[in-house]
């Protein structure tokens, strides 16, 4: 029994998501807490950078945490938050980057290289041999001679 207890205890804390924000950071008003939260959500934590800020524990994302619940009680909307924490750490601490013709170029490049690739390819194979040189008439007449004394 005390080895189930144990399995089940390990199972449910790695099921279970570490929690990193802090108490002291959790704000009196739920429903700024709640926006913190989403925004939380949105943002890249820039040491980790595979987890938003909410959910690592490094100090430069508790930094974070803390500079959106000072700008919501500052008055700000979750606009001018999500714009101000960009232009102080670039685009790249979106967890879902905004669209624009950069990224478009960026995301569209590849598949339109294969486009490209694929198209050569094909009109590469459409014209076949017809590229390869054809024999002179003297040439013609040599190859005709030697293929009637190879067939006697």
């Amino acid at each position: 029994m005390r080895h189930v207890a144990i399995a089940l205890a390990t199972w449910l804390a790695l099921l279970t998501p570490a929690w990193a924000v802090l108490p002291d950071e959790v704000l009196a008003d739920p429903a700024l807490e709640t926006r913190a939260r989403n925004l939380s959500h949105e943002l890249r934590c820039m040491v980790c950078q595979n987890q938003s800020i909410d959910d690592s524990n490094a100090d430069l994302a508790r930094d974070l945490r803390v500079l959106v619940r000072e700008r919501l009680q500052a008055g700000d909307s979750d606009r001018q938050v999500i714009d101000y924490v960009v232009a102080r750490y670039g685009e790249f601490v979106l967890l879902k980057p905004r669209f624009s013709a950069r990224n478009a170029l960026l995301w569209g490049t590849p598949i339109l290289l294969l486009l490209i690739g694929g198209a050569f390819i094909f009109v590469r194979a459409r014209q076949g041999t017809s590229n390869e040189p054809r024999l002179s008439d003297d040439e013609q007449a040599a190859m005709e001679r030697l293929l009637t004394k190879m067939d006697k």
